[in-house]
C-alpha cells in the first residue's frame, strides 16, 4: 500500500520562479521523486532574491527560493552544452513528468519539445507552464506574475477610488496558477493509467487568473458594469474593512453583511441605541452613513488589543479577525496544530521554515523528507544514482562543463 500518494512517480522540472516549482513541490510533498534542474550559467531567479541570510549574498543563502523547493534534489545541467541535452533526455526517459516554464518555442529549438519526447518515452506527461500560454498572438511575450497581476485586472479594484491603482502584493496570480496545473496533472495521469498514454498540457497563468475575477467579468457581460477601486468597502457589507486597535500598527478586520450581525456589533460595542439609529437601521442606510460608521467603531477597536477586540465580535456571531503579521503566523496555535510550516534543517540555511501543502490526505499525508537543494547540490547522486552513470563518464563530463 502506498505511503504517499505519488511515491512512485519520477519529475524532472526545467522550470524556475514559483508556479512550475511549486507544482513540482506539490507532487515531492506527496512522495514524488523530483529532479529540480537548472544550472550556474542560469540559475533559478528566486535565488537572487532578497532576502539573503545574514546579509550574504550567496546563492544558497537565499531565503525564497526555500519555500518553493522542498522535497526535491538539485541538479546543474548545462543546457547550452550539446551532451547537456543528452543527459536531459535521458532524464525524460527515466521520468514520468516533465515540467517546464520556459517561453514557448525554447524546448523545441532546444531539442526537448513533446513531440521530441514522446519519442524518447512515448506515455511522458509535459506540463507547460508559461504567461499566457503555447498558442495565440502574444504566446511568446516574457514576464512574471508582478505584470500578470496588471494583465489580469486585479488591479482595477485593488485601491481606492479617488487614487491611482495598486496591485496586490507580490506576484499575485504565481499562487493561482500552481493549483490549476497540480489539478491538470492528476487527470493527465489519469487517462495515462487508463490508456497508457501522456499528453502535453498548456498552462496558461493568465487564463488561471482571470478566473479569480469571474464575478466582475459577469457583472460587466450583465449589466455593462466594470469594476471600481473600492478600497476596504463592500457594496454587501457595512461596516467593512479592517479597524486600528492598541499596539502599533495592530488592526482588525469587520465584515457586518446583515442587520442581525450590525446588533451584534452594536452590544459588542455596548451601543445598543445605534441598532435604532435610523442612519444605520438597514445595509442602505450603513452604506450611505459608511465614513461615519467605519469612525465609530474604530473609535470602539482602539480601545482593545485585536485579539480582545475579536473574541468580543465573534462570541455575538460578528465575522472579524486579526490582521495578523509574520510574528503571528509562527505563533498561530491553528498553523501550528496542522504543520502548516515544516521546519527542516538546510545544509547552509539551518532549520528553516518550508511551507507544507495546505490540504490534507488523511490515507497518504505529505511529509517532510528534503529541504530545498543548494545549487546543483545533488548532481553527482542523480547521475549514478537515477542514470546509472559510472564514475569515469560522470568525471568526464564535469571536467567538460556539462553539469555548470
Amino acid at each position: 500500500m502506498l505511503q504517499r500518494v505519488f511515491e512512485d512517480l519520477k519529475v524532472v522540472e526545467f522550470s524556475w520562479v514559483v508556479v512550475g516549482p511549486l507544482i513540482a513541490k506539490c507532487l515531492g510533498d506527496f512522495g514524488a521523486t523530483v529532479l529540480h534542474i537548472e544550472s550556474a550559467t542560469r540559475p533559478d531567479t528566486l535565488r537572487t532574491s532578497l532576502p539573503f541570510k545574514d546579509g550574504i549574498q550567496d546563492l544558497d543563502f537565499n531565503g525564497y527560493f526555500p519555500l518553493y523547493n522542498s522535497n526535491k534534489y538539485g541538479m546543474g545541467l548545462n543546457l547550452q552544452h550539446p551532451k547537456g541535452i543528452g543527459i536531459a533526455k535521458k532524464l525524460v526517459a527515466w521520468s514520468d513528468i516533465v515540467i517546464e516554464s520556459f517561453r514557448p518555442g525554447v524546448m523545441e529549438r532546444l531539442g526537448l519539445g513533446y513531440e521530441e519526447l514522446r519519442v524518447i518515452k512515448p506515455d511522458v506527461i509535459l506540463l507547460s507552464t508559461t504567461m499566457q500560454g503555447q498558442t495565440g498572438p502574444h504566446a511568446s511575450q516574457p514576464g512574471f506574475g508582478n505584470q500578470l497581476v496588471g494583465l489580469a485586472g486585479f488591479p482595477c479594484v485593488t485601491g481606492w477610488p479617488d487614487r491611482e491603482a495598486i496591485q496586490p502584493y507580490g506576484a499575485y496570480t504565481d499562487c493561482i496558477a500552481p493549483f490549476f496545473g497540480i489539478a491538470a496533472l492528476v487527470g493527465a495521469l489519469l487517462y495515462r493509467n487508463r490508456t497508457g498514454r501522456g499528453q502535453h498540457l498548456d498552462l496558461s497563468q493568465y487564463e488561471a487568473a482571470v478566473q479569480f475575477m469571474s464575478t466582475a467579468l459577469l457583472d460587466w457581460v450583465a449589466h455593462g458594469r466594470a469594476a471600481i477601486r473600492e478600497g476596504n468597502s463592500s457594496p454587501c457589507a457595512a461596516p467593512h474593512g479592517a479597524y486600528r486597535c492598541l499596539g502599533e500598527d495592530r488592526w482588525c478586520a469587520i465584515a457586518v453583511f446583515n442587520d442581525a450581525e450590525w446588533q451584534g456589533l452594536c452590544r459588542a460595542m455596548e451601543k445598543k441605541d445605534l441598532i435604532h439609529d435610523p442612519r444605520f437601521v438597514t445595509l442602505s442606510d450603513r452604506k450611505k452613513n459608511e465614513v461615519v460608521l467605519n469612525r465609530l467603531v474604530e473609535e470602539w477597536t482602539l480601545n482593545f488589543d485585536a485579539n480582545e477586540a475579536v473574541a468580543k465580535l465573534q462570541a455575538v456571531g460578528v465575522p472579524a479577525g486579526v490582521v495578523t503579521n509574520n510574528s503571528d503566523l509562527f505563533e498561530d496555535p491553528q498553523l501550528k496544530e496542522r504543520e502548516c510550516f515544516w521546519i527542516i534543517d538546510h545544509p547552509v540555511l539551518g532549520p528553516f521554515p518550508h511551507p507544507s501543502p495546505s490540504f490534507k490526505l488523511s490515507k497518504t499525508p505529505a511529509k517532510p523528507r528534503l529541504p530545498s537543494p543548494c545549487l546543483g547540490q545533488h548532481t553527482e547522486f542523480i547521475c549514478k544514482e537515477f542514470l546509472k552513470m559510472s564514475d569515469e563518464e560522470f568525471k568526464q563530463l564535469l571536467s567538460e562543463d556539462v553539469f555548470k
